[in-house]
């Protein structure tokens, strides 16, 4: 699913503690299993981000280097809101969620002895780096000025004596996030304070930056089943007849395969994908010289595969934002590309595609990552997939996180000239996935596709399958699972 971080911070809210060749502590998310119940603690940031909202003369202004509120007429230069933004990839996909806070420390403070301070929901994306009273990221507005707010979470006394603390209970939200309703990951508080206007309402607080007083999302849940044993690996390639099967994986990696335990190992990522034996593969949140690894990440993964097949891997890789470095879509191919292609859409999302030749058919292969927060963006980038992917040639699969549910007006859309290849396999009785996943959640919800086109008369789906890569532990090498579908091509 993913939400980007903004590449100014990638340095900052981007880098988990990394395996392998390159080192280093960077992620801190303390978890305590007592019985039957865990409780996370997060506030490192690497996993925070924040930014404030200022109204009247500022309100094109970001302010993404401290935290403040402060009641005043929204006209005036002086209201603002805190924003804060939550990593959650620490807490299970359908924990069950008992309690959830969040901790502020106050910094400084106005005369005013007390203030009320409300904790809301934000219900769309915003980039810390360049939002703004208007804006939640660049050319993009809220739909509401000062923020686009969903319901009142809990009310906080915030006082006025530097190292006091307010605490808020997040419980309904979390609970949303880990039951996969919201469709992401990351949550997303406004601070607001209630009271009447005032200049003596102002309360700057500790910034994630600030070490140990910086804020905190506490979060306790049930224990989770233990994991079954990793299954084993699909069966080759097979040729028969006049067919030949082609076996289509696609995995959001989670910033270049940052597990569920925070480490970052694309040498573990990579280890699954070669035994699940696929032919042609499409990998989401791929990073390519950002904060996250570091490294020229599709090179990384492509070089890996090469070492755990044997095999030679071609690739074509494009950033969601059409820069030279950031985050993107990766196709990896043990066929080499007859021609290849990429078209940026609207919220800094991208698809690109790669020709391969399979039985003498040539089939375009696809990769896509579409908005995490914002229903609309996602309807206006289906429109714009749809019609691009109407000039391109037949056979067509396009594959990769749509951050929607099956049943949503979007999916509706691709629908109306694509097959869900999982739903088609339902159907048949050839879907597979595994006996606490049911239904064949990638994440907290089915929200990653392959989808092919409906006018693909040379296709032949046989089977779709959702793996089970956790560990012994538990532990997943990212925070979404891979998604395989064979086809024939006759």
């Amino acid at each position: 699913m993913r939400r980007r971080v903004s590449r100014q911070r990638a340095s900052m809210f981007g880098r988990p503690v990394i395996a392998g060749p390159i080192a280093g502590i960077l992620l801190v998310v303390s978890a305590i299993a007592a019985s039957a119940q865990t409780t996370v603690t997060i506030s490192d940031p690497s996993h925070v981000v924040f930014a404030t909202l200022r109204s009247g003369a500022y309100k094109d202004t970001n302010i993404s280097n401290t935290l403040e509120t402060r009641a005043a007429d929204p006209t005036s230069d002086y209201q603002r809101r805190a924003l804060l933004k939550f990593d959650t990839a620490a807490i299970p996909a359908g924990a069950a969620v008992t309690s959830a806070s969040l901790t502020v420390t106050v910094k400084q403070g106005s005369a005013a002895p007390s203030r009320r301070v409300a904790a809301y929901q934000v219900t769309t994306s915003w980039t810390e780096t360049e939002t703004t009273w208007r804006s939640r990221r660049a050319s993009q507005n809220w739909t509401t000025v000062g923020g686009d707010l969903g319901s009142q979470l809990s009310v906080g006394t915030v006082k006025n004596v530097a190292g006091s603390t307010a605490t808020f209970d997040v419980t309904s939200l979390v609970k949303a996030v880990a039951n996969g309703s919201l469709g992401s990951e990351y949550l997303r508080i406004g601070l607001i304070d209630l009271d009447g206007y005032t200049s003596e309402s102002w309360r700057s607080y500790y910034t994630p930056a600030d070490g140990s007083n910086r804020p905190t999302l506490k979060v306790t849940y049930g224990g989770t089943p233990p994991p079954p044993p990793p299954p084993s690996p699909p069966p080759p390639p097979e040729i028969s007849g006049n067919s030949t099967k082609l076996r289509v994986l696609h995995w959001n990696t989670h910033h270049n395969g940052v597990g569920t335990d925070g480490v970052w190992d694309a040498s573990r990522l990579m280890s699954w994908v070669a035994k699940l034996n696929p032919d042609v593969v499409s990998l989401n949140e791929v990073e390519k010289n950002t904060g996250w690894c570091g490294c020229d990440g599709p090179v990384v993964l492509r070089d890996l595969l090469q070492q755990k097949t044997g095999k030679t891997w071609y690739y074509r890789f494009q950033t969601a934002s059409g820069a030279s470095a950031g985050d993107g879509n990766l196709i990896l191919s043990r066929f080499p590309f007859e021609a290849t292609g990429t078209k940026l859409l609207s919220g800094t999302r991208a698809v690109v595609d790669a020709a391969i030749v399979v039985n003498g058919r040539t089939i375009n292969f696809f990769s896509t990552h579409l908005d995490d927060a914002s229903s609309s963006t996602r309807t206006t980038e289906i429109t714009e997939v749809k019609s691009w992917l109407s000039g391109i040639a037949e056979q067509r699969i396009i594959a990769g996180d749509f951050n929607t549910q099956y049943y949503t007006n979007e999916s509706a859309m691709m629908q109306q000239s694509y097959k869900d290849s999982w739903a088609q396999a339902q159907a048949a009785g050839t879907a597979v996935a595994y006996p606490d996943n049911p239904d064949g959640n990638t994440r907290n919800t089915r929200i990653d596709y392959i989808y092919y086109s409906s006018s693909a008369s040379k296709l032949t789906l046989r089977s779709s399958q959702v793996f089970d890569v956790r560990d012994s532990n538990g532990v997943m090498p990212s925070d979404h699972r891979p998604i395989l579908s064979v086809f024939d091509v006759n």
